[in-house]
């Protein structure tokens, strides 16, 4: 279910579109731009990109069991904000090679860098890939930078070589979710995740150590990635009823929203923590009440406790990702934040040589920018390819609306992250 009709809600967003895109790029907005094309959220006073297109890559989680419908809502949503709202980057439009990974079997990762090489592409956008470490070699002999929001896969967080992430590592959701959970006086929590390597790695090697150092007895269960039974997932996350239980990541909006059934059928009491999703929150109304979700950005449900220009930018946000009509959720405005992100600041960096190594230096040479929907971005550092350490933690307050839990974002403690390698 889509949280607006954005038909209706396009042209009251159009000024706000248009308005933003002047304050976050360079290109010049002018009303004298022919209007939009059929199928587009862009109002026809956007500034159309035109020219040779620059290419970038897009490793896409769209085959085997672990898929992610919204990475390709959300990078349609942004090519239409980005080329036909915006002016593209430097004036150009923005084509994306997307090419579709399965998680399961690195060897088609290997191939879509293969393919990114051979199209020569500037960037390759890593979509949530749980196997992107596969693509290291291949993009960093070619000089082709890797950028996405969050590295789903540890050893890709662990260097800063040829790699920016605008959002916070796997890490501080972990650590920011535990000492808030620690400050509540809960010292119990059970996650589940899908049975594949990283998912166990993620486990062993941050949550026991994590828990371990904030007091919080952490337990783990793995369902098989092309589904559980969730009936029996919930039974068992509730077994000794742990102050918190739920899912550590989730592939898609479904799975979160079946299993918080699940939890409340087996009369589950405690705090159901369920990833970055959000449909749960529309689906379950008051029955979602209680729950907790992290994320690195500010999504629909918050709306209301965004402050500019989050709040302006989220708008815009939906306008183009309900458009498109297809999967939401956080992996539609996470891709979309990152494409965003990525066109803006090299569009105030005012790179003309569209090569991979100028488009890594300016990425790189971030600093103090306010991102598109998420927190102040410091790129750079020799130590991590993360901008941020942040991240939100929303409680659900009421049918369909969250807020975040501290007021704003949460910076997990230095000090848990300093053991994690790549997080701080």
């Amino acid at each position: 279910m889509r949280w607006s009709n954005s038909r209706r809600r396009a042209g009251r967003l159009a000024a706000v579109a248009v308005a933003a895109a002047c304050i976050f790029s360079v290109v010049s907005c002018s009303s004298d731009d022919g209007g939009s094309s059929d199928g587009s959220a862009a109002d026809s006073s956007g500034t159309k990109a035109s020219g040779e297109a620059i290419k970038i890559g897009l490793f896409n989680p769209t085959k085997g069991p672990a898929t992610q419908g919204g990475v390709t809502t959300g990078k349609d949503a942004a090519l239409d904000y980005i080329n036909n709202q915006i002016g593209g980057i430097g004036g150009r439009p923005v084509e994306v090679v997307d090419c579709g990974i399965d998680q399961t079997a690195p060897e088609s990762t290997v191939s879509c860098a293969n393919q990114f090489v051979e199209a020569g592409v500037v960037a390759a956008i890593d979509g949530y890939n749980a196997e992107s470490a596969s693509a290291v070699p291949i993009l960093t002999s070619a000089g082709i930078p890797l950028v996405g929001q969050i590295p789903f896969n540890t050893s890709t967080g662990a260097s800063a070589e040829n790699r920016v992430y605008f959002g916070p590592p796997p890490a501080a959701f972990l650590v920011g979710f535990m000492q808030q959970l620690k400050a509540s006086n809960k010292n119990s929590l059970t996650l589940a995740n899908a049975d594949l390597p990283q998912a166990h790695q993620v486990f062993d090697g941050l949550m026991k150590p994590l828990g371990a150092q904030l007091g919080i007895d952490v337990k783990s269960v793995y369902y098989p990635p092309t589904g559980p039974n969730f009936t029996s997932l919930a039974t068992t996350l509730a077994e000794g009823d742990p102050a918190a239980a739920g899912l550590m990541t989730s592939q898609n909006d479904n799975v979160c929203t079946k299993l918080a059934q699940s939890l409340r059928s087996v009369k589950y009491e405690g705090t159901m923590f369920m990833a970055a999703c959000t449909d749960f929150i529309d689906t379950m109304g008051a029955q979602a009440v209680g729950a907790q979700t992290y994320s690195p950005i500010w999504q629909p449900p918050a709306k209301d406790s965004a402050p500019e220009p989050a709040k302006a930018n989220l708008e815009i946000a939906q306008t183009f990702i309900d458009e498109q009509g297809g999967t939401g959720g956080f992996y539609a405005y996470g891709t979309f934040a990152t494409l965003a992100d990525f066109a803006i600041t090299l569009n105030n960096a005012k790179v003309t040589d569209y090569t991979g190594p100028n488009v890594l230096g300016a990425l790189k040479a971030i600093t103090d920018y306010q991102s598109f929907i998420g927190p102040k971005l410091n790129c750079g550092k020799p130590t991590t390819p993360n901008c941020t350490t942040e991240m939100l933690l929303f409680d659900v307050v009421a049918e369909k609306k969250t807020e975040p839990a501290t007021g704003g974002f949460i910076t997990p403690l230095p000090a848990a992250l300093q053991r994690i390698p790549g997080a701080y």
